[in-house]
């Protein structure tokens, strides 16, 4: 099994996260932000990952320290869940449409940490989510996870679909990159040899 735990403990948040790449979409998340956790929690289900988030957070200030210091959790555990990637498909993509929303979002794990975020958010909040943390999240995950990650949303009117189709659109395409290619024969999918 292809996992990881990773236990971050700051001034300003304590996390405890644990990761499955090959499970069955299970999560238990708690990061004292609502829609964060539903958001992650769409992100397993459509990436089929088994994903357990416990956060205590200085939420008292605002949401900033707690979405991204999971953002870099999370992409900290796929980077120690996929070791040397031997074997990976590495790449994925997909067109997730979400109601009126539609998101593009495409990875590749590179082990160059880049992320490429095209959003227009009618709203600056989503209950008692700040949107522009959407961007801070992705930014830590593929700098901790040392991949590149391009979203772009292509069309929406309404906030909380267009961040649900980004959320969801991400765990799949996720899920395509991480997912073992029987043709690999067990080789790092890079002309380098190293990923």
């Amino acid at each position: 099994m292809r996992s990881a735990v990773i236990e971050r403990k700051t001034a300003e948040t304590d996390i405890r996260l644990s990761l499955c790449l090959d499970g069955t979409g299970k999560a238990e998340i708690q990061t004292g932000i609502g829609f964060l956790d539903h958001m992650l929690t769409l992100f397993a289900a459509h990436g089929r990952f088994d994903l357990a988030v416990s956060c205590r957070g200085d939420t008292y200030v605002d949401g900033h320290h707690t979405t991204e210091d999971i953002g870099i959790a999370l992409g900290a555990a796929f980077a120690r869940a996929l070791g040397d990637k031997r074997g990976i498909r590495r790449y994925g993509h997909i067109l997730l449409p979400m109601d009126e929303a539609l998101a593009l979002c495409a990875v590749d794990v590179s082990g160059r940490s880049c992320l490429r975020w095209q959003f227009q958010l009618p709203s600056p909040r989503v209950g008692d989510f700040d949107t522009e943390l959407a961007e801070e999240f992705f930014t830590a995950f593929a700098r901790a996870a040392n991949i590149t990650l391009h979203l772009r949303q292509l069309d929406g009117t309404n906030t909380h679909h267009i961040l649900e189709a980004a959320f969801k659109g991400f765990g799949r395409a996720m899920a395509q990159a991480v997912s073992m290619d029987p043709s690999n024969a067990g080789a790092v999918p890079s002309t380098k040899g190293v990923l």
